[in-house]
């Protein structure tokens, strides 16, 4: 209820660009795959670099939840 639709899909993209990076993914094929512009994939790159971790406990949260189910 908190946020619309397509800022759902935009922090989906987000977090997507988020586990490439982590996994030395380049940002031309980030940004084909997830529809983000470099700018955006930019930013986040600097978030996981000097952010408070927030992506980092994002994606470590939902592998905890994908392993539980699987």
């Amino acid at each position: 209820d908190l946020c619309t639709v397509s800022e759902l899909q935009e922090m989906s993209r987000r977090l997507v660009a988020a586990k490439m990076l982590m996994n030395n993914h380049i940002y031309s094929e980030i940004a084909e795959k997830t529809g983000l512009s470099t700018a955006t994939i930019s930013r986040v790159s600097k978030c996981l670099e000097y952010g408070a971790g927030g992506y980092k406990t994002v994606l470590e949260r939902q592998k905890d939840t994908t392993s539980e189910t699987a």
